[in-house]
């Protein structure tokens, strides 16, 4: 191919971008020790950015590529072990501490108590008990390299994705910190009053402020107040209707309850055109799904069996986190509950029930689902199994059928936050429900679950700090589900490497200059992208499409890019050298009487700047007349 000198193909595969080179200057072989950055290569989670940065970066032209480390130090470790062994070893003692290891651990977001590592701290603990040092701390050990790989194996595949940034979102630490940014931002907004229609509710202290996130990988974060418990109230209604759809079936649940907005009051007295609840996110739906759940599911459950089934269940969801009852709570709604009685028996005079409902039993059941227990962070559980298709994402047990899942997800989009849905669905974007107890579960489909909890709500009831924090993240991140997750160049997307949003804009501008696709480059310019950009090696757009001779392109970036006309790469060459070198000569003729334009152009200012001025200073120095 011409010009193949100063083309460097792209390869793409299973471990990111390589360049290969086809130039006849080839880079000095890099050592292994400087590979390895001394057998240090992941001490930089603990040292400063720019240190992680250099390391990452060193070998490669403009493309992070986190398997490098697997693929190509194979010589200096036979798996992913001795890989993971050499990289946290003290270089004096060859031994590794646990604490350090365990600490990068959570850095990458999973926790030392995640379910999944549990054979990894059996293993420690049995280390520990051999070596006869109970009382003290198992992750106060030092292990050989024959210890460490024993104990890491069971999880080396969990381990070693979250080492080489194969998550979710690979880089944890930074997307926490846009997280925290958040929170104490929210923190200070003290408007809203605590929900006061439910007597225990009313004693909620108003400074109480939590938010967890977990991803569909099982990585945990959580800031403020997230291990106090609240009642679920209304973020049960979701989880009851998306047991319905998994154990009846959609066409089942909806023959009794509907799928539109209602527009009216979460406890108005209305049904639809067809005497059916809205949907199964206002009271009404919500007392139907539970007497589907008691009536449908399981009819041979008496009541108290059928409670422990459904909290059995939210427990599922929520990875085994702890779950609890408010009695309580439960009593004092019971008690001041005139309107959803009200409801309860407006749906029987018109038959909305299966046969054989008692509405007694269903409306102590109803209750009881609001009443249930949990924190910040079971929630956040919660949420992530939604945003996983069912399969909660700290167990990887397949708690619910992704089609329940998605039908769960549609309604809480349009129907979750009571009369604020139609804004919050147009502002934020994002499948949420909240309750009047302060809490707000959000989706995020495909990549994480967020609760957040603040106990003083808005007029329509949503949680103040909770609805900010969510127009905040949305604002930041690219999680509108209207986002363009090609074009939006004003957002971040955290679900990439940060070396990949850049890596692949230089890919596709250079591959198209290459390829004289103008239209592409038009594409590319009208998404915001910096025209200017080039490779390791400093070549630019401008250089590839002038050796390539793609004179249309040249005239694009020059004329309606504004790029500039003599850039030099590392060999010094510029974009008129290239054309000269193969044979180019419109596009040699082009770039000189541009060239020379623009001297002209300059010169013809400077002199006016040089004329302007002494005319200035002549008029200072003439005497007045």
């Amino acid at each position: 191919m011409q010009g193949a000198r100063m083309l460097k193909v792209i390869r793409v595969g299973a471990n990111g971008f390589r360049r290969l080179h086809s130039s006849s200057k080839k880079r000095a072989a890099v050592p292994a020790s400087t590979r390895f950055g001394n057998a240090k290569y992941l001490d930089a989670a603990f040292g400063t950015a720019a240190e992680l940065e250099h390391s990452q970066t060193r070998e490669y032209s403009f493309i992070h590529d986190s398997h490098y480390m697997y693929t190509r130090d194979q010589d200096q470790a036979t798996n992913a072990e001795d890989v993971l062994f050499d990289m946290f070893k003290n270089e004096e003692t060859g031994l590794v501490s646990v604490g350090k290891f365990l600490a990068a651990l959570r850095i990458t977001g999973l926790r030392k108590n995640d379910p999944r590592l549990q054979e990894l701290t059996d293993n420690l603990k049995k280390e520990h008990a051999k070596a006869g040092q109970e009382g003290i701390s198992h992750e106060t050990q030092k292990l050989d390299r024959e210890q460490f790989r024993r104990i890491i194996n069971p999880n080396i595949v969990l381990i070693s994705r979250a080492f080489r940034h194969q998550f979710i979102i690979p880089d944890w630490p930074s997307f926490t910190k846009h997280i925290e940014d958040f929170y104490w931002k929210c923190k200070t907004n003290t408007e809203g009053k605590v929900a006061s229609y439910i007597p225990q509710l009313a004693r909620m202290n108003p400074e109480y402020w939590g938010v967890s996130v977990c991803t569909i990988d099982g990585q945990r974060f959580s800031i403020g107040d997230t291990s106090i418990p609240f009642t679920l109230q209304s973020c049960s209604k979701p989880l009851t209707y998306a047991i319905a759809l998994d154990r009846l079936g959609p066409e089942v649940v909806h023959q009794y309850v509907g799928q539109e907005p209602s527009g009216r009051n979460f406890n108005e007295l209305v049904l639809d055109y067809d005497k059916k609840p809205h949907n199964p996110m206002i009271n009404a739906g919500a007392i139907l799904i539970c007497s589907l759940l008691k009536t449908l599911v399981k009819p041979e459950m008496a009541l108290a069996e059928k409670f422990d089934f459904t909290i059995n269940y939210f427990k599922r969801l929520a990875g085994e986190e702890s779950l609890g009852f408010n009695n309580a709570v439960f009593l004092s709604e019971r008690e001041a509950a005139d309107r959803n009685y009200a409801l309860g028996f407006y749906m029987r005079e018109h038959n909305c029930y299966p046969d054989k409902t008692n509405l007694r039993e269903i409306m102590d059941f109803y209750f009881q689902c609001c009443s249930m227990e949990a924190n910040c962070e079971a929630m956040a559980v919660m949420a992530a199994t939604l945003a996983n298709g069912g399969i909660c994402p700290i167990t990887e047990e397949k708690v619910l059928k992704p089609e329940s899942v998605r039908d769960v997800l549609s309604l809480m989009h349009s129907c979750g936050m009571y009369d604020y849905s139609g804004q919050f669905a147009f502002k934020v974007g994002i499948p949420a429900k909240s309750g009047v107890s302060g809490s707000l579960l959000v989706v995020i489909p495909n990549v994480m679950g967020i609760c957040m909890w603040s106990p003083p709500l808005d007029p329509l009831g949503n949680s103040c700090r909770g609805v900010q924090f969510c127009e905040e993240l949305v604002r930041e991140f690219n999680f509108h589900r209207y986002d363009n997750l090609k074009h939006a160049t004003n957002k971040k997307d955290p679900r990439r490497h940060k070396y990949e949003t850049k890596g692949l804009s230089i890919v596709n501008l250079l591959f198209s200059a290459a390829s004289g696709d103008v239209t592409a480059m038009r594409r590319h310019r009208l998404s915001g992208m910096d025209m200017t950009l080039s490779d390791y090696d400093g070549r630019t757009a401008l250089h590839l499409a002038a050796s390539e001779g793609h004179l249309d392109c040249v005239e694009f970036l020059i004329e309606q890019c504004g790029v500039p006309h003599n850039p030099k790469d590392r060999w010094g060459k510029r974009p008129v050298d290239e054309a000269e070198t193969f044979g180019h000569m419109q596009i040699v003729e082009y770039l000189n009487n541009y060239a020379l334009a623009r001297n002209t152009e300059l010169e013809s200012k400077q002199n006016n700047d040089d004329n302007d001025s002494k005319t200035q200073e002549t008029a200072v120095q003439s005497p007045l007349p």
